[in-house]
């Protein structure tokens, strides 16, 4: 079977998550341009326009492969199906649901679709319009996530599907690299690793949030109305959960969590954001460049591998 690399024609086995409201133009340029597939995210984008300008922006500023991933919750979703057509963009993943509806015509635009799924049912199911991989992330990942973990997710979905299997949620270090390829996968995406990262546009405030975070900083909320989300345990967390413990309703729910994201990657707001990360933000302690990061993953993954192989022979 193929190296992500080999599919994606990228120097490293690794793709960078698309990470709403962070996944910018510009930083898909930058993961690009050190050696991953730099992704642009549509989950904060409230209309087409907004991702064409974010394509154009990052075809501007690297000649590497790049991707964009497509949020299928987005009201604009239909509209950015055919804007990632127009713009030639080479490489999708999706997230959040169910893409059949595009892959035909990205498909025949000659487009590389990548989508993420949360259970092998899925896997099985997009298997059959001929998606070129198949993303399997556990619930150990920042922002919406699903309720099975990456180690008993993966081997399920390479079982249940013939094509590629790139292993997401958890990742931060060579050793966690060396774990999903001893699974079976073909490579990697990862996301809140890269939040500590020189390049990414969060506030100050969010990566200094993320480098003080301990292994159980982490919490989910949103699983009582169907809508799981992983983040950083703070006052919003706090009030969210009680009240769902209450059993509030969908509305009063959503006020509390109303713009939190962007309160927390533009204003650097830790009280009241939702500081999206995952269960890895406690192996992060100091602000990194993004080539240092996956080269670190790429490499120590490697060493990892060859290590345990003489170990065990």
């Amino acid at each position: 079977m193929k190296k992500l690399n080999e599919i994606l024609g990228t120097e490293f086995p690794i793709i960078q998550g698309g990470m709403a409201n962070i996944a910018t133009g510009e930083f898909a340029a930058a993961c690009s341009n050190a050696g991953a597939l730099g992704v642009i995210g549509t989950g904060g984008m409230l209309e087409a326009g907004l991702l064409r300008k974010q394509i154009q922006i990052c075809k501007s500023l690297t000649d590497k492969p790049f991707g964009v991933n497509l949020m299928l919750m987005n009201p604009c979703a239909d509209e950015m199906a055919r804007v990632i057509v127009e713009e030639g963009v080479r490489v999708v993943t999706t997230g959040a649901g169910n893409p059949g509806r595009y892959i035909p015509a990205w498909k025949e635009a000659g487009i590389k679709v990548l989508p993420v799924v949360a259970a092998a049912v899925l896997a099985r199911r997009l298997e059959r319009y001929g998606i070129d991989a198949v993303i399997a992330e556990g619930a150990e990942s920042g922002g919406h996530v699903g309720e099975m973990t990456t180690m008993a997710l993966v081997p399920q979905v390479m079982d249940a599907v013939n094509v590629p299997v790139v292993a997401a949620g958890g990742i931060a270090s060579g050793r966690q690299m060396a774990a999903a390829l001893a699974l079976g996968a073909c490579g990697v995406q990862v996301g809140t690793c890269l939040l500590a990262s020189e390049e990414c546009p969060i506030h100050q405030n969010y990566k200094q949030a993320i480098l003080k975070a301990k292994d159980s900083d982490t919490v989910v909320t949103g699983r009582s109305v169907g809508g799981p989300v992983r983040c950083l345990k703070n006052r919003m967390t706090r009030e969210y959960l009680a009240l769902e413990k209450r059993g509030a309703t969908l509305e009063e729910l959503e006020r509390v969590t109303l713009g939190g994201l962007r309160r927390a990657v533009f204003d650097g707001d830790m009280d009241a954001g939702s500081v999206m990360a995952g269960q890895v933000a406690g192996m992060l302690h100091e602000i990194r460049p993004l080539r240092q990061i996956f080269e670190e993953l790429h490499q120590g993954g490697k060493a990892v591998l060859e290590s345990v192989n003489r170990e065990w022979q």
